[in-house]
């Protein structure tokens, strides 16, 4: 997809949440691995974190982020499955009010082309709350790559024709009551 240089760069401020009842930070190469994309694409990581695969933990550090003016954005990674500990979209759920069923539909066409069939034990998903983007990516690298590098990459930069995430963020919040 083009890349129009006329346009400017606007950097988005990425949190990265990382869903994991084992990993630490000198473990969490997913939570790297985003880190260092979204840096090296010109973003700014707002905030980082770890947090048990528990959605009151999960919600709460969404809640956090999506009430912070310095988070436009926010990345998870793990959780996304179909094991019992998965609660990930559950915690997307109680959080977002618009859903953005095509990123996680987008995320699985993708990773077939990685790991075949394997691909729909995936629950992928995305929305907004309260003006910010929250994307949830599986917890494998490559599960990440594959999401950052086939979606976010190109639809988190300002310059990204025809249309992208980023153009739309001032028009989020429109429709909220106005206090």
């Amino acid at each position: 997809m083009p890349i129009d240089p006329e346009r400017p760069f606007i950097p988005v401020r990425i949190a990265v949440l990382t869903i994991s009842d084992s990993r630490k930070l000198s473990t969490d190469r997913s939570g790297d691995t985003l880190v260092e994309r979204l840096t090296g694409a010109g973003h700014q990581l707002a905030a980082r974190r770890i947090v048990r695969d528990e959605v009151p933990a999960i919600v709460e550090a969404l809640e956090t982020w999506v009430a912070d003016p310095g988070v436009d954005c926010v990345i998870t990674t793990g959780g996304t499955g179909v094991t019992g500990r998965d609660v990930t979209p559950e915690a997307l759920a109680r959080v977002c009010e618009k859903d953005i069923p095509g990123f996680g539909e987008l995320f699985r066409w993708l990773s077939f082309q990685s790991i075949g069939t394997s691909t729909i034990q995936s629950r992928a998903c995305a929305g907004v709350a309260r003006g910010t983007y929250i994307f949830a990516l599986p917890g494998s690298t490559g599960a990440v790559r594959d999401g950052w590098d086939g979606i976010l990459a190109t639809q988190l930069d300002s310059r990204h024709r025809p249309c992208n995430f980023v153009e739309l963020m001032p028009r989020l919040r429109e429709g909220e009551r106005q206090a």
